[in-house]
């Protein structure tokens, strides 16, 4: 394993040089700049924790602290010396943090769970000990990788949470909102680590999902068990090389896995491999017996067109076909239902449906809406969000930055900032100065340009302790987040 203190952009290996003469201190803040997302205006505060545990503690305990002093340095002069130079290649200070035998370094955050508003620093970090305030920005690009994506994750799949749930209060009696929004995005991510953390953000909000990873991953890192509470729930559900395995006889398919490979249970079945319409439409009433007499729910799911129309209809189709009506109407006439308190028709519960390619959060809405207007709980579908929501992000999504703000410098406090006179638009201006974080109704702000004496008098400040010299000092489990994050109501 690599020496965590390579685990970083080559820039940040001088800048222990270059800093200014005296400095023994330096403080800087996590913040999510600005939005790329319409009406996601604050950011779930998420995934630090895994990070604290996976690096900065096991990490570097076991591929830095306990590594030989001189193995540690050769292996970082031998890339540093060829890659930049020998002048670049000093090795003092991480003998110096070796000979320490701890990380000096204290994070300050936001209880994870909460939302905190665009431009709002949702996490301090700040050196210990007075010879190695050079170790606080070293860390941003280790930081950054691992916690940017939870981060952005749980912000969207709350947001379609918002959504789900607002059509949930006007169109259904009961429904399991938890269930209605299941992650598909594994395979779309570029590692399995960005995988698990995207996921875990998915889980603040839902519980369903098709990556199995992201579950030890919560297990190890957010205190949960799947053997005493509900942490993700996975679907049995066929492929198109299933379908394709019976040729096109999709007749014979259908029953073979409804009476003979899963009698019993949910399973949910991909539609398209051939002909839809022609699944719903002729296949579907031939088995109506099969899968009513069934114990368990058959759900169709279609993996190809326009995902609003496919499930609410399409108005510009030939009124009366199997495309103007769609598949929730389609299935209501097949298999009868009921309309419920709020007068909305819902789906038997023998059989139902789910959509999981491109979904968005606007066709999310679209879906939700088009179900509202034709009479129907939305309910009756569930959605796979898949990688073109969860991957199609990058850290500018929230424009998410650590900057240092404030210093001491032989001996006096120094407010540092940054305000680039091209950046007109102020997404690059940073805070100045000690940052207090409060919460002021729905909002959680900042006030800024504080002394360290002033902030520390500040008893109500959001940013908490939770790592101090390599121990985690603060810890938090998954139902605790999930019911920050929901008001208790998850």
């Amino acid at each position: 394993m690599m020496n965590p203190l390579l685990l970083t952009d080559f820039y940040k290996t001088i800048h222990h040089i270059c800093y200014a003469e005296g400095m023994t201190k330096l403080v800087s803040y996590w913040t999510p700049r600005m939005s790329r997302k319409e009406n996601m205006n604050k950011v779930v505060m998420f995934g630090l924790q895994p990070f604290l545990k996976k690096y900065l503690i096991e990490y570097f305990n076991e591929n830095f602290f306990k590594v030989p002093k001189e193995n540690i340095v050769a292996e970082y002069k031998r890339i540093i010396s060829r890659t930049m130079g020998e002048s670049a290649a000093d090795t003092k200070h991480i003998e110096a943090l070796h000979d320490l035998g701890y990380l000096p370094i204290q994070i300050k955050a936001i209880e994870e769970g909460e939302r905190v508003n665009i431009k709002t620093p949702m996490i301090e970090i700040t050196n210990t000990h007075e010879d190695f305030a050079w170790l606080v920005n070293y860390l941003e690009t280790f930081m950054s990788c691992n916690i940017w994506q939870p981060m952005t994750s749980a912000t969207i799949a709350y947001r379609y949470r918002e959504i789900v749930e607002s059509y949930y209060n006007k169109t259904v009696d009961k429904g399991e909102i938890k269930r209605a929004c299941g992650d598909f995005s594994m395979r779309g991510f570029s590692s399995i680590e960005s995988a698990e953390a995207s996921s875990s953000g998915h889980l603040l909000s839902f519980i369903g999902t098709a990556t199995i990873p992201t579950i030890p991953y919560l297990e190890k890192y957010y205190n949960c068990n799947i053997e005493e509470e509900v942490v993700a729930l996975g679907t049995p559900s066929t492929e198109h090389s299933v379908m394709c395995s019976y040729g096109v006889d999709e007749l014979k398919a259908y029953k073979t896995l409804i009476n003979d490979k899963f009698p019993n249970g949910n399973l949910s079945i991909v539609s398209d491999t051939y002909d839809y319409w022609n699944v719903i439409t002729n296949i579907l009433p031939k088995l109506k017996e099969d899968i009513l007499s069934r114990d368990g729910k058959i759900i169709i799911r279609g993996d190809s067109g326009d995902p609003v129309k496919i499930i609410c209809g399409d108005k510009s189709a030939l009124e009366g076909t199997p495309e103007y009506k769609g598949t929730v109407e389609l299935l209501y006439e097949i298999f009868g239902g009921y309309v419920n308190s709020k007068g909305y028709k819902v789906l038997n519960d023998k059989i139902g449906t789910i959509y999981g390619d491109s979904i968005t959060v606007e066709r999310c809405e679209d879906i939700c809406k088009g179900l509202e207007e034709k009479g129907f709980a939305v309910s009756n579908c569930t959605l796979g969000i898949g990688s073109f929501t969860y991957q199609y992000n990058t850290r500018d999504t929230f424009g998410f930055a650590l900057k240092a703000t404030h210093a001491i410098i032989n001996g006096e406090e120094k407010f540092i900032f940054k305000a680039p006179k091209t950046d007109t638009d102020n997404f690059k201006k940073s805070q100045k100065g000690m940052c207090y974080v409060y919460r002021d109704g729905h909002d959680i702000l900042y006030k800024d340009q504080l002394t360290i004496g002033e902030q520390e008098s500040l008893q109500d400040n959001m940013l908490k302790t939770v790592f101090k010299d390599g121990i985690l000092v603060k810890e938090y489990s998954l139902n605790e987040i999930r019911s920050r994050l929901h008001s208790n109501k998850f």
